[in-house]
C-alpha cells in the first residue's frame, strides 16, 4: 500500500456546525458551536505540529473568509492527487461545500509538485449525483480497489466513472450506523493500510455484501482488523497511514479514536506503525469528521 509523506491541510477561518451537511451526517453533534472556530484552529495547529514533529511534510493552506466554507478543514472530499500527475475534482452534496474548490489551493501546490492532468467530476452536481473524494472512496492504491459504502453522498454511477477513468475496481456496499442511518462516508468505517484493512464489519448488514467485502480484502493480501460499532462511533475507522521522511510507517488518528481501541489492538498496530494521535474534539463534534478527513494525500511527482 503506497503511503505518502506529503499532505495537504487547509486551516479554517469560518469553522462551525454546518446544517447543510448535518442532514445525512450522524456524526455531527448540534449545540457545540460556541467557540468552534477558535477551538478548531488550535486543534488544527496542534495536529499539524504533531505531524511535522513526526517527520511528515505538510502543506498548510489558509482558507479564505469568502466565500463562506465552514467545512474547508476537510479538503480530501473535493480533491485527490495521484502519482501519474492527475488531480481529480469531485461533486459535493452540500451547496456550501462546493465552494471549497478554491483555485488558490491548487495554485499553492503547483509550486512544489507537477500536475499533468485535471479530471473534473464535479459536473455530476447538475444531475444531483455525488462522490466526495477519498471520503466516499477508500483507495487501495496497490491492488487498485476503490471501496465505497453507498449513501446520498456516494453514488454508484459516479463511482463507476471514477473507477473506469482512474483504473480501479469498485467495491460498493451498503453500511449503516448504530442509529440505522446510512453511513455518510466510507472513510469513517474503514481504512486501508499496507498490512490491515481496518473496518467495522458490523455496519454491513447484507451478508452477501459483507462476504464479498471480506473476500476482496483477503484477496488483496491484507488482513482484516475489525473494529466495533462503538469504536467506529469514536472515529476509529477514520485513520490514515502515512510515512515520514525517513520512510517509517505512521498511523494517524484522533485521540478519541486512539482511546477507543483496546490494549491488544494498540499492540497489534504498534508492531507495524508508529501511532500519532491528536485531540480533535471540537472538529469531530461540529464537522462530523476526524483526522483522516483533514488530510488530503499528495502523491503528485515533486518538482526538482
Amino acid at each position: 500500500m503506497p503511503a505518502t509523506s506529503h499532505l495537504l491541510m487547509v486551516r479554517p477561518v469560518n469553522f462551525t456546525f454546518n446544517p447543510e451537511t448535518a442532514v445525512n451526517n450522524a456524526f455531527q453533534v448540534p449545540g457545540k458551536e460556541v467557540g468552534a472556530q477558535e477551538n478548531a484552529a488550535k486543534e488544527f495547529d496542534d495536529f499539524v505540529s504533531a505531524l511535522v514533529s513526526g517527520g511528515v511534510d505538510v502543506t498548510v493552506i489558509n482558507d479564505t473568509p469568502e466565500p463562506f466554507t465552514p467545512d474547508s478543514i476537510f479538503p480530501n472530499n473535493w480533491v485527490s492527487f495521484h502519482a501519474n500527475g492527475t488531480v481529480c475534482l469531485f461533486p459535493m452534496y452540500a451547496r456550501n461545500r462546493r465552494l471549497e474548490r478554491k483555485q488558490h489551493v491548487i495554485d499553492a501546490l503547483l509550486t512544489k509538485f507537477k500536475v499533468t492532468k485535471l479530471i473534473d467530476f464535479s459536473y455530476y452536481e447538475n444531475e444531483n449525483l455525488f462522490l466526495e473524494g477519498t471520503g466516499s472512496v477508500v483507495l487501495d492504491r496497490d491492488a487498485r480497489i476503490a471501496y465505497a459504502c453507498l449513501s446520498p453522498r456516494t453514488d454508484k454511477t459516479v463511482l463507476q466513472d471514477f473507477c473506469k477513468t482512474m483504473g480501479y475496481k469498485g467495491i460498493a456496499f451498503s453500511a449503516v450506523g448504530s442509529n440505522k442511518q446510512e453511513i455518510y462516508h466510507t472513510n469513517v468505517m474503514m481504512c486501508v493500510t499496507s498490512r490491515y484493512v481496518i473496518v467495522c464489519l458490523d455496519a454491513v448488514a447484507d451478508e452477501y455484501e459483507k462476504d464479498e467485502l471480506k473476500e476482496t480484502i483477503k484477496d488483496s493480501g491484507k488482513k482484516i482488523f475489525e473494529i466495533s460499532m462503538e469504536q467506529m462511533n469514536h472515529f476509529a475507522g477514520n485513520m490514515l497511514q502515512v510515512k515520514n521522511k525517513n520512510g517509517e510507517n505512521l498511523l494517524v488518528m484522533s485521540t478519541q479514536a486512539y482511546q477507543s481501541l483496546a490494549e491488544e489492538q494498540v499492540k497489534r498496530l504498534n508492531h507495524h506503525f508508529k501511532i500519532i494521535h491528536s485531540d480533535l474534539t471540537t472538529i469531530e463534534a461540529n464537522g462530523g469528521g476526524s483526522a483522516r478527513c483533514m488530510m488530503a494525500e499528495i502523491f503528485l511527482p515533486e518538482k526538482n
